[in-house]
């Protein structure tokens, strides 16, 4: 017995866990040894697949030759397209008017994702490679403490200090393979609802993003002298269709992300209010992202009443709001988000999009819910509307200012008479 005792004592105690988000480059690859240095803690890597490149494959066999005792590479395209893009398309997520929010709406699925992986591995702690000037690092902590508020959160990049000089020299140091590729002279985001791009000459706020900034679009100028028509297909809000073909979440966008783009759509150049007080010059690409939205838009004209997209267009504004600043899981995004989808029951149709040199027009759209009648509308022959109930209309719906036109003009003479006697006594004084 007490042989077994000192045995025990002796035994080596296990290391806590810490899932770190994998990124395959410098920043996360340097977080592995960092994350045993400084905290003594085993990492397991974890590698999201939302539609960036990269090799998901080889990014986990280098994280393991790194140090990590465990790795996962999660394809989450699917569940990143009907869980987070169509709920955000629903509501015509678009931050500022102009940003579809590409790269905020992956960082709560990333972030469950973790969490989901924490708990199976008993892990203790997340660490993701946020910096302390951007976003994600605000969206990540928020939604883990959401999710699992007794996980820890470390963000490696808030706490050394290293340039990223320092950081290849102490990837040296350690034997941190990091992968070798050409050199960069912007910070870029892709997943499968648009890809950002910052930093460099895109810092000056003045100067056009040069040629080399793009990826996913071509210049406008050099788009085709032909416009392209392209037809989406609407269920209850969400696209279903391209050209009469059903098609699957993923594909449908990829399909228009690779259409427009050809076509020069989806460039976005944007001052953005950063959460962290900084106004930031962001460039972006949205091919599909622009074309849905302004899709999906038409048909809401087309089939919700006046009242319902007037009250509709202010939500869509908080809405984007939230998602922006990372508040995917809190209370009233819920809340917003069963509005939404009691206002798409029959947001159902067929709209045209004409893409021509950086542009995306509608040019089309039908709807078996559509409350457009053509019969009301038309100046021609076949007009159903009561010409005659139109001045009932005006007398009634004017009534209120007509009202306070004839109050105003009422009063009008009392006061001059008063200003008259005021005058007078004073030219006797």
């Amino acid at each position: 017995m007490q042989a077994s005792s000192t045995k025990n004592k002796s035994a080596k105690k296990s290391k806590d866990k810490v899932v770190l988000a994998y990124s395959g480059g410098l920043d996360t690859s340097v977080a592995i040894k960092w994350l045993e240095e400084k905290y003594n803690l085993d990492t397991i890597a974890v590698c999201i697949d939302v539609g960036q490149p990269g090799d998901m494959k080889a990014n986990i066999e280098r994280a393991k030759s790194i140090g990590a005792v465990g790795a996962y590479a999660i394809d989450a395209k699917q569940e990143f397209v009907t869980d987070y893009v169509w709920p955000s398309l629903k509501a015509n997520a678009m931050y500022q008017d102009v940003y579809p929010l590409s790269t905020a709406i992956a960082r709560p699925l990333i972030a469950k994702l973790l969490v989901d992986i924490a708990k199976k591995e008993g892990a203790k702690y997340i660490a993701h490679g946020c910096t302390a000037k951007g976003n994600d690092q605000v969206r990540f902590d928020v939604s883990i403490a959401a999710l699992a508020p007794e996980i820890g959160i470390i963000a490696p990049m808030r706490e050394w200090v290293m340039t990223r000089e320092e950081e290849i020299d102490y990837a040296k140091d350690h034997n941190v393979p990091i992968p070798v590729k050409k050199a960069c002279p912007y910070s870029t985001d892709e997943n499968l609802w648009g890809r950002s791009c910052e930093c460099g000459i895109l810092e000056d706020a003045s100067v056009e993003p040069p040629e080399d900034s793009h990826e996913w679009t071509v210049s406008p100028q050099k788009a085709p002298a032909k416009p392209t028509y392209v037809e989406i297909g609407f269920e209850s809000g969400i696209p279903v269709s391209i050209d009469g073909k059903k098609t699957a979440p993923v594909e449908l966008i990829k399909i228009l992300n690779e259409v427009a783009g050809q076509n020069g759509v989806g460039r976005i150049d944007h001052i953005e209010d950063r959460m962290v007080g900084i106004k930031s010059r962001e460039t972006y690409e949205c091919p599909a992202a622009i074309v849905l939205i302004k899709a999906h838009r038409a048909l809401e004209n087309m089939v919700l009443t006046r009242d319902l997209l007037s009250f509709k267009r202010g939500v869509e504004q908080r809405y984007s709001e939230l998602c922006y600043d990372g508040m995917w899981f809190s209370p009233l995004k819920g809340a917003i988000d069963a509005f939404v989808d009691k206002s798409q029951e029959n947001v159902t149709g067929k709209v045209r999009v004409k893409l021509y040199r950086g542009s995306a027009e509608v040019v089309g759209r039908s709807s078996p819910c559509s409350l457009y009648d053509e019969g009301l509308a038309t100046y021609a022959q076949g007009d159903k509307f009561n010409h005659k109930s139109a001045e009932g209309f005006i007398y009634v719906w004017g009534l209120p200012l007509k009202t306070v036109a004839s109050i105003k003009k009422a009063k009008k003479p009392a006061v001059q008479s008063s200003n008259t006697k005021k005058k007078s006594a004073s030219k006797k004084k």
